[in-house]
């Protein structure tokens, strides 16, 4: 007999715990085939990228291998890119792979599946602003944060040298969310941390940081409390924030906004506004503007039964007339009710709605600060924390997340190794 085969395409945060959860309950006593495909071969949590652009996080020793992983937990990884869908037959085509020289390492294949799962997240949005894509570093996966750390490095670098010594080395970051945000503290943290290994003779006294937001706040969907807090908090760290500041241009080493202001800089980042992957709007599926997948309430493509979305690749209705926000907290809340439905579609029950409830917010100011809140179940009450404590919630978030994909004692295991790096490694990585 056949198994039913459910494919996964995108191995985040959302898709890595949905086909850990599958695999474990229907790969390994043969109910069903799960097959997780991904263009990498290895998955690092996208929260912490931030960190890994700066060094703070070695992306070595956090990352995990999807074919090792998905030996252990009962379902199959194939490496590939999707670029074509054909709804009738229910197969999707992988594109070929190909090697840093351009040489083919594996075929265009073509996969077979009972019900698809797209879970590709987002990328950065540019909104066509010119010299973007040319001059900015942007952070959506490991490897434009490797990146950015490579290029950081070698701006402090240059600084050494006795010409360059009295200058200020300047950051521009373009959106104030929460990974601009992170990264702007980060980045004081990373300057502080090498000028103490004797990497470079700038300190976080030389190093400029500007955080441009086209909003009136930092951190503009998030409350007022928070976006103020953590505005407070980096302006006393030196950061300058800029907001109500629409940038207009991006050049090979400035940042020009509406009003003729124009920054001077060693590095531009780009952190402003998400898009779904422009591919998913050639499928054949109804999207919005931004390729976000059109789903209902159960998280089923409004086109095609057998398809699933969720994460930021999807626009999924909530019963006020939202739409469920694109944070990670909800991409978790979603892969659990997934999980349940294609549970239900294969025991032949009924599909749930999903329901998003907010949990609150947490933003990490580096080593300095962290600050948030926390919402009291159903009353939708938040309560405020910050410093230590928050420290010890958002922390828990990374942590959370390492449970659902390893188990708790493995998770335990990785918290004591960690414990033990911070005083055997450097801490940051400075090659």
């Amino acid at each position: 007999m056949t198994l039913p085969r459910i494919v996964v395409v995108g191995g985040g945060a959302g898709g890595l715990e949905l086909v850990t959860r599958l695999g474990r309950k229907f790969g390994k006593r043969k109910r069903a085939e799960i097959v997780l495909v991904d263009r990498n071969s290895t998955h690092i949590w996208k929260p912490l990228l931030h960190e890994v652009a700066t060094g703070a996080l070695d992306s070595g020793l956090d990352e995990i291998s999807y074919q090792g992983h998905a030996r252990a937990n009962g379902y199959r990884f194939q490496l590939g890119t999707l670029c074509d869908l054909d709804r009738e037959a229910r197969t999707l085509t992988l594109a070929p792979v190909l090697d840093d020289d351009g040489e083919e390492v594996l075929p265009s294949r073509t996969l077979a599946y009972d019900e698809l799962v797209m879970a590709v997240g987002s990328v950065s949005n540019d909104f066509g602003t010119p010299g973007v894509s040319e001059h900015c570093h942007f952070l959506d996966s490991p490897q434009q944060a490797e990146a950015f750390r490579k290029a950081m490095l070698n701006a402090f670098l240059r600084y050494n040298t006795p010409q360059e010594s009295p200058s200020r080395m300047v950051v521009g970051i373009v959106g104030a969310g929460a990974t601009g945000v992170e990264l702007a503290a980060e980045l004081h943290g990373a300057s502080q941390m090498l000028n103490n290994y004797g990497f470079t003779t700038l300190d976080s006294e030389h190093l400029e940081v500007h955080l441009i937001e086209a909003a009136p706040k930092v951190l503009p969907v998030l409350p007022d409390r928070i976006s103020q807090a953590v505005h407070a908090e980096l302006e006393r760290l030196g950061v300058g924030v800029h907001v109500g500041t629409r940038v207009t241009q991006v050049e090979p080493h400035a940042i020009v906004t509406a009003d003729g202001e124009r920054i001077e800089t060693d590095l531009s980042v780009w952190a402003a506004g998400i898009k779904a992957p422009a591919f998913l709007s050639t499928l054949g599926l109804s999207t919005e503007p931004n390729h976000r997948l059109k789903v209902t309430e159960t998280l089923q493509s409004v086109d095609d039964e057998h398809i699933f979305a969720f994460g930021d690749c999807a626009s999924c209705p909530q019963r006020d007339g939202s739409t469920v926000p694109p944070r990670a907290q909800a991409a978790h809340q979603q892969a659990t009710r997934l999980y349940r439905n294609l549970a239900a579609r294969l025991e032949g029950r009924s599909l749930k709605p999903f329901v998003f409830r907010d949990r609150g917010s947490l933003i990490s100011l580096a080593h300095f600060d962290a600050i948030g809140s926390l919402m009291r179940g159903a009353s939708a009450r938040s309560l405020f924390v910050e410093g230590h404590l928050a420290k010890l919630f958002y922390a828990s978030l990374y942590r959370m997340h390492q449970r659902a994909i390893h188990g708790a004692l493995k998770t335990g295991l990785m918290v004591v190794v960690d414990g033990l790096n911070r005083f055997i490694k450097p801490r940051l990585k400075l090659h």
